[in-house]
């Protein structure tokens, strides 16, 4: 994938990633921290009840951070996959005897019409991470 096109992808990943740790993880680490030192208040808790007590506070700070890398994963997935298919139809285009800049202008396009479906996508999986973070029992 062109540099250019690259960048765009995963500057637009970037805002995204940085928007749900700023607007749902990082209150989730904040609720996460608070339970944990609870925890570890109750002097009568023998030190297996306490470690039980904050594996239950860090379990949704878990399943949220897991949540999030399997939605990335599963983007990123669908990008590679296009991308593929453009280098296949890029190789049948020289196999065919195109000459190279047919098949290099042929390829940014078609690369290009990747990121541009795959950047609008994001709202979407945002929309749909939120959605999920939300629902995540603290």
């Amino acid at each position: 994938m062109a540099e250019a096109q690259q960048a765009r992808v995963q500057n637009a990943v970037e805002e995204m990633v940085q928007d749900l740790e700023r607007n749902h993880i990082r209150k989730m680490q904040g609720r996460m921290f608070q339970c944990s030192a609870e925890c570890c208040e109750r002097p009568t808790d023998s030190m297996s009840q306490v470690h039980q007590c904050i594996e239950r506070c860090h379990a949704p700070l878990a399943q949220a951070q897991s949540l999030v890398t399997t939605e990335l994963e599963r983007f990123q997935d669908r990008l590679t996959r296009c991308t593929m298919h453009c280098n296949d139809k890029a190789k049948d285009l020289f196999d065919s005897g195109a000459k190279e800049a047919a098949v290099r202008s042929l390829m940014e396009k078609c690369v290009g019409g990747c990121v541009d479906e795959h950047v609008n996508l994001l709202p979407s999986v945002t929309r749909k991470l939120k959605d999920s973070l939300a629902g995540i029992s603290q």
